[in-house]
C-alpha cells in the first residue's frame, strides 16, 4: 500500500469516528428522543408498522436510538472506524488509478 493510501485510510477512520454522532443526531436521533419529523420518525413508524406495533430491540432502529441517546460503544466506533478506513483506502486508490 502507497503511503498516499495510508494517510487516506487514517483520516478516514478518524473522520468517520468524528462525524458518526453529528449524523445520527442530524438523521433525528437525539438524547431526547426521535426527532419529530425526522428520517429516524419515518424509520421508527415502518419498524412499528411491521412489527405489529414496536420496535424490536436490537433493531436498526434501535440502535441508532441508543447511540444518539448515550453515544457510540466502543465497539460502534470501532466498526465506524473500520468503515472510513475502507472509504479512505478505496478513494485513494481509485484517485490515483491503483484500484
Amino acid at each position: 500500500m502507497d503511503p498516499f493510501t495510508m494517510i487516506a485510510t487514517g483520516v478516514g477512520a478518524a473522520a468517520a469516528v468524528v462525524a458518526a454522532p453529528a449524523v445520527i443526531a442530524a438523521a433525528g436521533f437525539t438524547a431526547g428522543g426521535i426527532a419529530a419529523g425526522s428520517i429516524a420518525s419515518s424509520m421508527m413508524s415502518a419498524a412499528a408498522v411491521a412489527n405489529g406495533g414496536g420496535v424490536v430491540a436490537g433493531s436498526v432502529v434501535a440502535v441508532l436510538q441508543s447511540a444518539g441517546a448515550a453515544g457510540l460503544s466502543v465497539a460502534g466506533q470501532a466498526a465506524v472506524g473500520a468503515v472510513g478506513a475502507a472509504l479512505g483506502a478505496a478513494a485513494s486508490m481509485a484517485s490515483n488509478g491503483t484500484a
